[in-house]
């Protein structure tokens, strides 16, 4: 019996495996006498197709030599892979991370390019932190996913930031622009319109009473205070050591981690006193939180932006026009009013987002 077993297909987007067996009467006299191709996807399906049934017969090939035997069999089983191969080609996979605003602006990128291009689009969400959605596309797994230009700059490139950065976000957009495509063959959209900066967050309550407008005032009470911080947070180049250098800040307590969608209940309900929130975050103004002024202008500009593998564009030039056509189309007050409409109101995303292009088209 000839065999070729485990052979990739050559998908981009997943494990898929093919295995060609031919089975031989003269040797394998219980086996049938046809050719049978196995396409397995991923460990959840598979099926056999007789060759005859693509219009091959195996009767010939025990007649041939054993080379020219072997080359009609890979002929085949390279034919089948590049059938399987162009059908993924044409699925554009798009990912995004583990929170709200990630799974509303994955959403956006999916029905738009479906809106625009018609192409199948495949969505594969929560896909965790930073880190894992990067791999997730250096890998191929994902061929877009949405992503924050000082999140790319500190986290995945490990730069500080220009010096002024603070006040010009295109600075931040064009150097990581050009170093994902030298070192990654990644490129950048423009940018969707708003800009998604970390927001250190109090109470109102306690703002209001304290008289505090930014970090820098907040300083001389954090020693009072518990803080509250995501996982990745603490991690970044851009999170928790350079903010309290910069700042001089002391708490109570080490800080407490958590899951970034549970911070602001925290906060509400007087777990923690102080947070690391986006700034865009819909519940906000929702449970009376205030935001403190960066003042000494620590974190970069976090302008949002598709990211996407060169690749993908190369074989669908169609896609950039789709994604041009969403560039600064949301302001952080959209973006806001979004979040909100999913976390505070649970609306479904799938309907945010399709009211949210119907409204923008017009």
């Amino acid at each position: 019996m000839f065999c070729l077993a485990g052979w990739e297909s050559g998908s981009r987007h997943s494990g898929d495996d093919l295995a060609l067996a031919v089975a031989n009467s003269d040797s394998m006299a219980s086996e049938p006498q046809s050719a049978k191709l196995r396409i397995g996807r991923g460990s959840t399906s598979s099926r056999a197709v007789s060759l005859p049934t693509l219009g091959f017969s195996t009767g010939g090939t025990r007649a041939l030599p054993g080379l020219a035997r072997s080359i009609f069999l890979t002929a085949i089983a390279v034919a089948l892979i590049c059938l399987t191969a162009c059908e993924h080609r044409q699925r554009i996979v798009i990912g995004c991370k583990n929170f709200t605003e990630q799974i509303i602006l994955g959403e956006l990128i999916a029905q738009q390019i479906e809106n625009k291009t018609h192409l199948p689009v495949e969505r594969r969400f929560y896909l965790g932190g930073t880190y894992i959605a990067h791999q997730g596309i250096l890998a191929g797994r994902i061929d877009i996913y949405p992503e924050y230009t000082g999140t790319a700059l500190t986290a995945i490139l490990k730069q500080k930031p220009p010096a002024g950065a603070g006040s010009d976000p295109k600075t931040v957009f064009d150097r990581v622009k050009s170093e994902y495509e030298k070192r990654f063959h990644l490129t950048l959209s423009p940018p969707f319109g708003f800009n998604d900066t970390f927001a250190i967050e109090i109470r109102g309550e306690d703002a209001r009473r304290l008289h505090l407008e930014t970090i820098s005032l907040a300083a001389a009470y954090t020693p009072q205070w518990r803080a509250g911080f995501g996982y990745e947070f603490m991690e970044r180049p851009d999170g928790y050591k350079g903010l309290v250098a910069t700042y001089g800040l002391r708490f109570a307590a080490p800080p407490r981690i958590m899951d970034l969608g549970l911070l602001t209940r925290a906060l509400k309900d007087h777990q923690v006193d102080l947070i690391a929130g986006n700034m865009t975050d819909g519940l906000i103004p929702a449970l009376d939180l205030f935001v403190l002024e960066d003042d000494r202008h620590y974190f970069p500009p976090y302008e949002a932006v598709p990211v996407i593998r060169e690749q993908t564009l190369a074989e669908h030039p169609e896609l950039r026009q789709a994604l041009d056509d969403v560039a600064g189309k949301i302001s952080d007050a959209e973006m806001r009013e979004l979040n909100y409409k999913v976390d505070g109101q649970k609306h479904d995303v799938k309907e945010v987002v399709r009211e949210f292009l119907k409204a923008s088209a017009k």
